[in-house]
């Protein structure tokens, strides 16, 4: 114990994923300290008056046992003996469970708890565990609706313009308003080479847009190295997945092999991941008993999990945040800002501050529920907040541009905002479109050819399916050649030598 709190320090690097502590699952974090020997299942038997239940625990035989009287519960059994014996229709009894615990976990207004199915459950470990068929964007439910928190790097989703904070109003013509991240995932994720339309309304624009994206392989890989100038590694991490900290270490040596003299640490668009992760790579650049990370529950009672001993990484360091940098990238960032000393450079995170309990039930299915707030190395709570850089830099207005729908037929005497929206993208391609006003007038109908000439396409001043994708694509690549952002961390990292 530590003035009061409990120290703990990060997981072996020889323990197993089932094995570590805390993990958090795509945006957020599953507790795991007990392999899920938690009640598992229950049936309830009413028999002469007396309700008994039988229990299982981790791989015991379900027993009888007597319960408790529990009168808070008698209007849920009446309920449920009244639809089952009097709905006009029968009700499988899975069915009701499965209604009675999706409403409990409804009513806690809380987007990161969640009740899955067996199949949804599958789903939620197979997105970390491995690679996946799917458009590659992290989701949330927020306000009752379907909100991207990012991008995965080099999926359908970023290379359709997808941005954190995008509205998915609808899958296929299907509304997910009301529905969880889950169900909604569910309906986005299929086959590779299968096709998926989605409804999306962009952040501060009251228009719909109607994106089809071809679904693909997301792949494992979620650490990209490369040497820049001056000896200036940069290392992007795109999520936190179970190899995330070898491919990070794997990543440094090579870079160390390059010559590296300093390190730009990106996690921007990472919506998070696994939590022992996090906490492993952070382990490399805290000193020896300097606290990474606390978690705080409900009476107030916290933990600090502190750095090891172990080599660490001592060359110039910054980190790179964004509004897509969520969870376990706020965590990495934080934990090397205020006990490391590295400066944070870019735009505000996203701003996910809650720590996740999973119980997995007899069926396959999982209860999802919120137990814990993580905080600061500092203390602080970033919850809903984000954390703020040290050097605040923007990228070009043209980064922030929304999607253009994929479905619509862009062509001459056409006024919408889709059509303005082209008309920046061909403006800061060196494309002259004329006035930017949302109107396809012959200026813009001239640039459109040009565009497609240039990119080999037939010239037929009208924009597409084809010829959004590949503006969209175009603008992504002119992102990552003028990056504002990693310019700045650059010079920052340089100056901290």
């Amino acid at each position: 114990m530590e003035n009061g709190m409990k120290v703990v320090k990060p997981l072996d690097d020889e323990k197993k994923q089932t094995e570590s502590g805390q993990e958090e699952q795509t945006g957020y974090i599953r507790m795991k300290k007990f392999k899920f020997v938690m009640l598992l299942f229950f049936v309830i038997f009413i028999t002469a008056g007396i309700t008994t239940a039988a229990f299982a625990f981790g791989d015991q035989k379900a027993v009888n046992v007597t319960t408790v009287n529990r009168p808070e519960f008698d209007k849920l059994y009446k309920a449920y003996d009244s639809i089952q014996k009097k709905y006009y229709t029968k009700v499988k009894q899975k069915t009701l469970v499965d209604g009675a615990i999706n409403g409990m976990v409804e009513s806690l207004n809380d987007p990161y708890s969640d009740y899955m199915s067996k199949t949804e459950a599958s789903d939620f470990n197979n997105t970390i565990s491995s690679s996946f068929e799917g458009i590659g964007a992290e989701v949330e439910e927020k306000d009752g609706y379907i909100v991207i928190v990012s991008p995965i790097k080099g999926s359908p989703a970023e290379k359709a313009g997808l941005k954190p904070n995008d509205k998915i109003l609808a899958v296929d013509g299907k509304s997910v308003h009301g529905m969880s991240a889950n169900e909604a995932v569910m309906l986005i994720r299929g086959k590779k080479g299968t096709k998926v339309t989605l409804t999306i309304q962009h952040v501060g624009s009251k228009d719909e847009t109607k994106v089809t994206l071809t679904r693909d392989t997301i792949p494992v890989n979620t650490v990209y190295a490369k040497m820049l100038k001056n000896g200036v590694a940069h290392i992007q991490i795109t999520t936190f997945s179970d190899g995330t900290y070898k491919e990070f270490k794997a990543a440094v040596e090579n870079m160390k092999k390059q010559g590296m003299k300093s390190m730009i640490v990106d996690v921007r668009q990472d919506p998070g991941g696994l939590l022992d992760q996090a906490i492993k790579i952070a382990n490399m650049f805290v000193p020896e008993g300097r606290t990474i990370l606390q978690t705080e529950d409900r009476n107030g009672s916290r933990e600090k999990y502190v750095a090891e001993s172990g080599t660490k990484i001592t060359v110039p360091a910054v980190v790179m945040i964004d509004g897509g940098s969520a969870s376990a990238s706020e965590i990495l960032a934080a934990a090397l800002n205020e006990s490391a000393g590295i400066p944070l450079v870019g735009e505000k995170s996203y701003g996910k501050g809650t720590v996740q309990s999973a119980e997995k039930f007899n069926d396959g299915s999982i209860l999802k529920f919120t137990v814990q707030k993580w905080l600061t190395p500092n203390g602080s709570w970033i919850h809903k907040k984000g954390i703020e850089p040290d050097e605040k830099v923007s990228l070009p207005d043209y980064a922030k541009l929304p999607v253009i729908g994929t479905d619509a037929e862009l062509k001459l005497y056409s006024v919408s905002e889709d059509v303005k929206t082209a008309e920046k993208m061909l403006k800061a391609l060196g494309y002259n479109p004329g006035r930017v006003d949302g109107y396809f007038d012959w200026n813009t109908k001239t640039a459109v050819e040009a565009f497609q000439m240039h990119e080999k396409m037939q010239p037929t001043g009208i924009i597409n399916g084809d010829t959004a994708t590949k503006l969209m694509s175009e603008i992504s690549n002119l992102i990552t050649r003028h990056d504002t952002q990693l310019k700045k961390a650059e010079e920052v990292v340089q100056k901290e030598k």
